[in-house]
């Protein structure tokens, strides 16, 4: 798998995405409800609360939310070290009033669970283990440690036994599998967000290397007709000049240097300029073009055709996808190889197929099914490390190719191979139809240069 620069991005840098603003506003909605409730437990229901303390825990809150307001700016995002306080403060402010109403007796103890869900969503490893760990803590205390609730006559109302064991089992049941469950959705939806975004980049820099070389070949190919105008006059300004050696030196000179921008246009444009015709070539060609960037790195790269139909070899659209995707697949299969990689492209009335073979170890057994999920990791052998110590094997490289030439209509097949060669083999299949460049609906029809410029 092609070693990248793009890694999953973990808490600290998840952190800094989260508006304080966002906050804020949360922090408002809780304050309400908590003050909505406190009003209908005194107003309707007449329950004896502590309504100083219980106001003064709203009330810090509240002030908390004021000076945030006013000290930082709207666009203000958190670290993770801040979010993780903001989250401590509001457990913390949370459980105490809860202590001040029943505590695991009062429903509203669920809520706990708020702040949990959260921390795993957004914040790295060891501070939702924080954050959890602190949860539960809470959670028992407020079994045993807790103001009662009161009614008007002076009743206490509390729930049997059974049933407060069965809420705290409960909560902490639900803070260890929700905080899991989340944290892991979290980091697989990350990873997706994280491998779709090097996709995208990989396929920009593939479109932007494509256009480079179209502009390059543009510019050799309108500057030649200039160019040759200058050589021409300059050619025979020097046999008018016979009798003029200081002036003949200066025509030489401008031929010659005609000649050299000639020359260095005609290496950096081996083509005429973006006309119909470059935006298809022969499969073999685009085959050839993908694994070019490693044709020298002392592997040999084998080329084999098959058509099963026995019709001619089809000329394919060039598309960025295609030649990316195919040249991450070459590129992988070369960094595996012992010695030899096999290109072997095969056609037939229906379809188009490239596999990609190499001599060397294959893909590990227990990994087959994921081949194609990004950041894919695993422990690697003593052996492996010694061969390429480098290598992390995310498996993010794979994901691209996979990504992109999906996105032309192909379908992959991993597996390992046997006998010479009992690598890993990768088959890539496309409907004709969805490649073919001369025949179905991508036809590219045929047309004459277009000139650039006004």
């Amino acid at each position: 798998m092609p070693d990248t620069d793009i890694s999953p991005i973990h808490g600290e840098a998840r952190g800094s995405w989260i508006r304080l603003r966002t906050l804020i506003l949360l922090r408002w909605v809780a304050i309400c409800g908590q003050l909505t409730a406190l009003i209908v437990a005194q107003r309707m229901y007449h329950l004896q609360l502590d309504l100083g303390l219980c106001y003064m825990a709203v009330g810090v809150s509240v002030i908390g939310n004021l000076i945030a307001i006013s000290v930082f700016p709207e666009n203000k995002r958190l670290t993770e070290s801040e979010y993780f306080l903001m989250v401590l403060f509001d457990l913390l402010q949370l459980s105490f009033l809860l202590y001040l109403t029943g505590g695991l007796h009062n429903p509203f103890a669920l809520l706990l669970l708020g702040p949990v869900t959260i921390s795993s969503t957004v914040m790295g490893l060891r501070s939702t283990l924080i954050i959890g760990g602190t949860a539960i803590i809470l959670v028992t205390l407020l079994a045993e440690f807790h103001v009662p609730l009161r009614t008007e006559q002076g009743f206490i109302l509390r729930i049997p036994d059974v049933f407060v064991f069965g809420m705290w089992a409960a909560i902490i049941i639900a803070t260890v599998f929700i905080g899991s469950y989340t944290r892991r959705l979290s980091i697989e939806m990350q990873s997706m967000s994280d491998a779709l975004t090097a996709t995208q980049m990989a396929l920009a820099r593939e479109q932007k290397l494509t256009d480079l070389g179209g502009v390059v070949a543009a510019a050799a190919h309108e500057m030649g007709t200039p160019l040759a105008t200058i050589k021409l006059a300059s050619g025979e300004l020097v046999e008018e000049l016979e009798d003029r050696p200081d002036l003949r030196e200066d025509a030489e000179l401008i031929r010659e240097q005609a000649d050299r921008c000639r020359d260095i246009l005609r290496d950096m444009g081996r083509a005429g300029k973006d006309d119909l015709h470059l935006r298809q070539a022969p499969l073999s060609a685009v085959l050839a073009e993908a694994a070019e960037p490693h044709a020298d790195r002392g592997k040999a790269i084998r080329f084999e055709e098959n058509a099963a139909s026995g019709g001619p070899q089809p000329s394919i659209l060039r598309k960025p996808e295609v030649i990316h995707g195919l040249r991450n697949l070459i590129q992988n299969a070369v960094d595996f190889s012992q010695a030899n990689v096999w290109v072997e492209s095969a056609w037939g009335d229906a379809t188009i197929s490239v596999r990609i073979m190499d001599d060397g170890r294959g893909f590990p057994t227990q990994l087959i099914g994921r081949i194609g999920d990004p950041f894919v990791r695993r422990r690697r052998g003593e052996g492996e490390r010694r061969v390429r110590p480098e290598y992390e094997g995310m498996g993010l490289g794979l994901f691209i190719a996979k990504t992109l030439l999906e996105r032309t209509g192909a379908e992959l097949t991993f597996a390992n191979g046997t006998g010479d060669r009992s690598g890993a083999v990768v088959e890539v299949t496309w409907p004709r139809d969805s490649l073919d460049a001369q025949h179905g609906a991508n036809v590219v029809p045929p047309g004459r240069n277009q000139r650039i410029g006004m």
